[in-house]
């Protein structure tokens, strides 16, 4: 009954000033930045648990500000897109909610607004906006990255930059009775980030992936997944068996200094402060085929319900728009949110180390891309782990086997 009543309203409306505003026209689709015929509701739907309390503040103060209503719908489980999908199957979508991965964008996509002509799109940093077939269908929430988290007393980013290097540093770190490095056992830990690296280190990683789908090619074939294999050798001989290190304990041993290295990312930061850490924390590449740059992506990106009328999408433009360049949304951004920007025309001062050298690399252009957004559904858990659980099971597993039951379960999926 509300949507009859707000439907012949806006036909009323349109019959009354037709003629001065065109209403319904193609222009508030495109990039018009006149909120006259803005919604006065809008709901938002986002997968960032942690930010929750913080998201549900800052919309306060939106409405404060302006007087739109914004309604912020809580997740009730880990099935987040499965319930974004019901939700939009069912006309009962949210105006603002967030993406994943490529992937995802792929699936809903009739449902997911065209932002390529708003101009807050003009502040995302190179590389970072959600894109498909040439347009921007999603503004990052920040930067992630990850690389070898490791301590400066006992390593520099000098002592590895190719397989030989890296395994004499191991070797060193061994003789001198501290454990080289660690791995958590966690499906991502384990694996999905560390297959990120052979992946992102060809020309076209995701034509790379597609073809690997279509069985084209295989990795047992390719250069820098053979490395890999080598370095997952390395890594199975000096670090203890990451099948029984939990994610808790990969960082208490760091913390307290009894690993030099572990393989993280840079939301590992905040798990410091629960130790008194008495050196100093940095983030190096890992130097696969001697590569010197940070993997950095995009964990989710904001997206707006192109299924919404003109009115809504305009207001969901309009509190993006206010989002991601007012003094209020930068500072929630930063501040509250603790998120690495991903927006050029935001700063961020103090951040932790492991933050600072992300947005460093991101800055400067030394980063390369997170290949694991482009794997098929459930391929990191359901494909890649259970090899890499043997691998790390078997000492008679060679690295180039490694690889080889890789190729056999991708194309097995």
């Amino acid at each position: 009954m509300k949507a009859v009543k707000r439907l012949l309203k806006g036909i009323a409306l349109c019959s009354i000033v037709f003629a001065v505003s065109a209403c319904g026209s193609e222009e508030s689709q495109n990039g018009s930045d006149d909120s006259s015929d803005s919604a006065d509701k809008i709901t938002i739907f986002q997968d960032k648990v942690e930010i929750s309390e913080q998201f549900e503040k800052l919309a306060a103060e939106y409405t404060a500000e302006t007087g739109v209503e914004v309604e912020v719908w809580g997740t009730t489980g880990s099935d987040y897109f499965q319930q974004l999908q019901v939700r939009l199957n069912s006309n009962q979508g949210p105006t603002i909610f967030s993406i994943q991965q490529f992937t995802e964008l792929e699936r809903i996509h009739s449902y997911v607004y065209d932002m390529s002509n708003e101009s807050y799109i003009q502040h995302i940093a190179d590389g970072m906006a959600l894109e498909y077939e040439g347009n921007v269908y999603g503004v990052p929430y920040g930067l992630e990255g990850f690389g070898l988290v490791y301590n400066k007393d006992l390593v520099s980013p000098e002592d590895m930059t190719d397989l030989d290097s890296f395994v004499a540093t191991l070797e060193r770190l061994d003789q001198e009775g501290v454990n080289p490095i660690s791995l958590a056992s966690n499906s991502f830990f384990i694996i999905g980030h560390l297959s990120n690296y052979p992946f992102s280190l060809q020309e076209n990683n995701y034509e790379f992936v597609q073809q690997l789908n279509n069985g084209e090619v295989s990795m047992a074939e390719t250069e820098e997944f053979l490395e890999f294999g080598r370095f997952m050798e390395a890594i199975r001989e000096f670090a203890p068996n990451p099948l029984e290190v939990s994610y808790d304990q990969q960082i208490g041993d760091f913390a307290t200094g009894s690993t030099a290295i572990i393989h993280q990312g840079n939301w590992a930061a905040p798990m410091f402060d629960d130790y008194d850490v008495d050196f100093e924390i940095g983030m190096m590449p890992f130097p696969i085929m001697s590569n010197d740059s940070l993997a950095v992506g995009v964990a989710s990106s904001w997206a707006i319900n192109n299924d919404k009328d003109d009115a809504e999408i305009q207001a969901a433009n309009d509190f993006l728009e206010w989002m991601f360049t007012s003094e209020t949304g930068h500072r929630y951004i930063v501040e509250e949110f603790e998120f690495i920007p991903a927006l050029t025309n935001i700063e961020a001062n103090d951040l932790d180390p492991l933050s600072q050298a992300v947005l460093d690399a991101s800055n400067n252009g030394k980063v390369i891309p997170w290949s694991h957004i482009y794997y098929p559904a459930d391929s990191v858990r359901g494909v890649l782990l259970p090899p890499t659980e043997e691998f790390f099971m078997d000492d008679d597993i060679t690295g180039d086997q490694l690889i080889e039951k890789l190729d056999a379960a991708w194309q097995s999926r």
